[in-house]
């Protein structure tokens, strides 16, 4: 459940106060929440490669070869206002920017262990599964 704000109305024409609680967000449930901090093609690749080490913007791309620049910095620029990772701009020229997981991105670590782990059965399934047709 979204955590609520609690506001104050006064009832039409009776000049009441009444209390009204207001969702704070507009997620239906914390999978939901989640999904839309992780979600997509490559939030969970990018953060998969940043738990190892900081990487440079053409470091990510080259290790994720079919996402243009284009979606590499708009999904970059998503998990950093979530907080889920920083980024670190150097002061040279040409300029350096560097990306790492934050303390909260990483509390995703489990979560994208599960995520391969399940991945990694799915794909021995599906080989299985198209090497008997």
């Amino acid at each position: 459940m979204c955590y609520s704000t609690l506001l104050y109305t006064i009832a039409a024409g009776k000049g009441k106060m009444n209390r009204v609680r207001e969702p704070a967000c507009n997620f239906g449930c914390p999978i939901e929440a989640a999904l839309d901090v992780i979600g997509g093609k490559w939030k969970a690749p990018i953060l998969y490669h940043l738990q190892q080490d900081l990487k440079r913007f053409n470091e990510l791309g080259r290790l994720m070869p079919g996402i243009t620049q284009r979606m590499l910095t708009k999904q970059l620029r998503e998990l950093e206002a979530d907080q889920i990772i920083h980024r670190k701009v150097y002061a040279e020229v040409p300029p350096r920017v560097e990306y790492s997981i934050t303390e909260f991105g990483l509390t995703l670590s489990p979560l994208l262990k599960e995520i391969q782990v399940w991945g990694n059965e799915y794909l021995d399934r599906v080989i299985k599964i198209r090497s008997q047709g």
